[in-house]
């Protein structure tokens, strides 16, 4: 439900999402501070504008930017790929784990380097991981990134 707002443009997606969802939680009959928990959160995770304002929030950030994947490269003609499409299809496998005795939360990816360098991939997400490191903060855990079975953040 977090990316609804796609459905009327890619950018302030986060903005319209809240609205649409605040539209559907309220005809379910949903109690008021608990759409304002999603609402929030859902209007506070895209990285132009994401703050973690509450756990919900906290918790989509991590989830959202976390998932990059081979699956979600729409284009198949390798040939043609820009950056964002280079990275998704590179990763092999990608997990978001959290260790509770240490409180770590660990994405780890699996990445194909002959199809895009390490970097490029520091390139376009540097942001979202940095994010991903605030938003773990605010839920009292440490952040990892780990690429190819090396810590990098």
């Amino acid at each position: 439900m977090h990316d609804i707002g796609n459905v009327v443009n890619r950018v302030d997606h986060a903005q319209s999402g809240a609205i649409m969802a605040f539209r559907i939680l309220d005809k379910m009959g949903m109690e008021v501070s608990e759409i304002a928990t999603i609402i929030s959160a859902i209007g506070n995770h895209d990285e132009s504008t994401a703050v973690p304002v509450n756990e919900v929030a906290a918790a989509l950030i991590l989830a959202d930017k976390s998932d990059v994947r081979r699956s979600r490269v729409r284009n198949r003609d390798i040939a043609s790929f820009d950056i964002h499409d280079r990275v998704n299809y590179s990763v092999e496998s990608s997990d978001l784990i959290l260790i509770k005795d240490t409180k770590d939360i660990i994405i780890d990816l699996k990445i194909d380097t002959n199809m895009f360098a390490v970097m490029d991939y520091f390139e376009i997400f540097l942001g979202r991981m940095l994010l991903c490191r605030r938003a773990a903060n605010y839920l009292k855990l440490r952040f990892k990134l780990v690429i190819n079975g090396v810590e990098l953040l």
